[in-house]
């Protein structure tokens, strides 16, 4: 690309960007961005990276695909802004949790509770976590944002698994990282696979019952395992 192409497309994206700026002045730029997100989250979850549309974000933003472009750049950043908000929700639902308010034991049993009904009401969550699962993580990888967004819930998990060794409650020794995932993993292949194991094993695994039985056998499951402090 010449010098005389390169200086003519930096003017036009000057000229762009100088009339989205227009179009935005007068608007509440923060209430716009939260809107593509909110319309964006829907799309990516009903349609995965691949099969959504920037065209039907817009309109469900009510907004045009130049905003879109003109706050978050391209679709795959736009999914990547997706990906950390719905992150962003969760921990900042756990924070009213007040796991460390409370005594251990009740602590891991308020996280447990709270990561199950929160992927039942949150379901595109979980297919937002499908759909960049099968990216190979590629967009939470180039985020500059979810790590820190991510590590106080584990910090926390340390404070909750220490004081409960010291107290003679938990067994010592437990990796806080792989307990969160075993508590977001029997929430999250459970709820993931529901109609393929209802199908399989031939019982309703989405009726109010099937999901009161199953929050109380997680419970106990994880509850059981740290408070098993027999040595061996």
């Amino acid at each position: 690309m010449g010098t005389a192409e390169r200086a003519a497309r930096a003017g036009t994206a000057t000229r762009r960007n100088g009339r989205v700026a227009g179009e935005l002045r007068g608007r509440d730029p923060e209430r716009t961005r939260a809107r593509i997100l909110d319309a964006a989250t829907r799309e990516f979850a009903r349609y995965g990276l691949g099969g959504a549309r920037v065209d039907r974000i817009a309109s469900g933003a009510g907004a045009n695909k130049r905003m879109l472009y003109y706050y978050f750049g391209d679709k795959d950043a736009l999914f990547q802004a997706v990906l950390e908000h719905s992150y962003q929700s969760i921990r900042t639902a756990e924070q009213e949790l007040n796991l460390l308010g409370v005594d251990p034991v009740e602590g891991v049993a308020r996280l447990v509770a709270f990561t199950w009904h929160y992927y039942i009401a949150h379901p595109e969550f979980l297919t937002l976590l499908n759909s960049e699962n099968l990216h190979r993580g590629r967009h939470l990888k180039g985020s500059r944002r979810i790590r820190a967004t991510n590590s106080p819930l584990i910090a926390t998990l340390d404070e909750i698994l220490a004081r409960g060794a010291r107290a003679g409650t938990f067994r010592p020794g437990v990796d806080s990282l792989q307990l969160y995932i075993s508590i977001a993993g029997l929430s999250y292949f459970y709820l993931s696979n529901n109609h393929t194991l209802s199908a399989v094993f031939g019982r309703e695994l989405a009726s109010a019952e099937a999901r009161a039985e199953r929050l109380a056998h997680m419970t106990d499951v994880i509850i059981g395992f740290l408070t098993n402090t027999r040595e061996n």
